[in-house]
């Protein structure tokens, strides 16, 4: 089976994640996906197959006859999508694209003046949403190229390789993917998240990240009698919001630079709520944008009194960049099996977070490699049956020649 094949398969499973539950897997439709693939990888011959009891699915390829004594190489894909777009009932279509905006429905289209990265997949088979829900390629793309290759490995006892771990971890899109994840369990030296976008992307630094949210007490009273007496909640949020630098948002900063992003805001004259997510690759830089947000609630507790507006501000995953340095051989690695397969890997800092930065901090080396989906998290999402082909090609080369 291909991983294309074996794509369209596991897109027939809803698995968005749910930030609102505190279960581990967030939604009972992961622990489906998860038995499935269990079940999957047996059926191709992998062993220690195991679903812990937070849903995440363990298994590995035994080396083979002299390799036992190699470093033990481990692949990472998560089983849940984002949840702020639909996916459930997901139906998708291939299509062989021979350029041009590509009509989903009859009010929404994938249209190069706005993705002009289309124009690069001219010729090549892709596979696109019908426009109402998201794709799933964020990871399920990843999950079908690792078990992929794995199927190829494993049927072909003359490739020589050490150990081969794998997990599929829930909950990734909610930020949990690694905390209940058992570096023991897995047994490997360092790994791969397959979790990014764009063939060739190689990712080993990401984000320094936190979540603040802001929450205003205002008083009310009639607004006939009013004068002198109402704290209206909401324009205090409103004035909260606009004192937050402009420059500064996710719509006005590319690579490096890093932004505060307003993520919802709710309320009333007497109670309002702001949630931010606060982004920098520099450390320094992310202890200043902290340090902005605490001291612009103090200024406006200084205007409107004392506790009338909070921020419970929380480091969510620092840059993996610093874990990652002292093993610079594992990017090396990627590089060279990316090469050796006609893939020019393009390194890039990733705008995000993954589990491989908490991974990294918690002692497993894990950098994130690329699955060839594009525009994540959005009816627009698609993925090219190549790319996918190729990072098969990628994960057996970086199995078969770790030493």
């Amino acid at each position: 089976m291909t991983a294309s094949e074996r794509f369209l398969k596991y897109l027939t499973f809803g698995t968005n994640s749910n930030e609102e539950s505190q279960t581990c897997p967030s939604t009972a439709a992961q622990l489906v996906f998860a038995e499935y693939l269990a079940v999957e990888l047996k059926s191709i011959g992998m062993e220690e197959v195991a679903i812990d009891e937070n849903g995440y699915v363990y298994a590995s390829v035994p080396a083979t006859a002299g390799r036992e004594a190699d470093p033990k190489i481990g692949f990472i894909a998560h089983m849940d999508t984002a949840p702020a777009v639909c996916g459930d009932n997901i139906k998708p279509r291939r299509l062989t694209y021979n350029g041009g905006d590509i009509q989903l429905n009859q009010d929404v289209s994938i249209t190069v003046a706005d993705f002009p990265c289309l124009n690069g997949y001219i010729g090549q088979d892709l596979i696109v949403t019908d426009g109402t829900t998201l794709l799933g390629a964020d990871d399920k793309a990843g999950i079908a190229e690792i078990v992929t290759a794995c199927q190829h490995i494993i049927s072909h006892p003359e490739i020589s390789h050490g150990r081969i771990g794998v997990c599929f971890t829930p909950d990734e899109e909610i930020g949990r993917g690694a905390d209940r994840f058992d570096i023991p369990k897995f047994g490997c030296d360092w790994a791969y998240t397959v979790d990014g976008g764009e063939l060739g992307e190689l990712e080993y630094e990401n984000f320094n990240a936190a979540s603040a949210v802001i929450t205003i007490k205002g008083i009310n009273i009639h607004p006939g009698s009013a004068k002198g007496k109402m704290k209206n909640a909401s324009l205090i949020a409103a004035e909260f919001i606009n004192r937050m630098p402009a420059n500064q948002t996710p719509a006005n900063t590319e690579g490096y630079e890093g932004f505060f992003h307003l993520c919802s805001v709710s309320g009333d004259e007497s109670n309002a709520r702001l949630v931010y997510i606060i982004r920098d690759h520099d450390i320094e830089l992310f202890q200043q944008k902290k340090a902005f947000a605490a001291e612009l609630v103090n200024s406006l507790n200084e205007i409107y009194g004392a506790g009338t507006v909070t921020a419970e501000i929380k480091d969510s995953y620092f840059n993996m960049k610093e874990k990652i340095l002292p093993h610079m051989h594992i990017i090396e690695n990627a590089v060279n099996a990316m090469k050796k397969n006609g893939v020019e890997p393009k390194i890039v800092p990733i705008r995000g977070g993954t589990d491989g930065a908490q991974l990294s901090f918690k002692g497993l080396p894990c950098p994130n490699l690329s699955t060839g989906g594009v525009n994540f998290h959005s009816v627009h999402e698609f993925v090219s049956v190549q790319s996918m082909d190729k990072m098969v090609d990628i994960i057996i080369s970086l199995m078969r020649d770790e030493k």
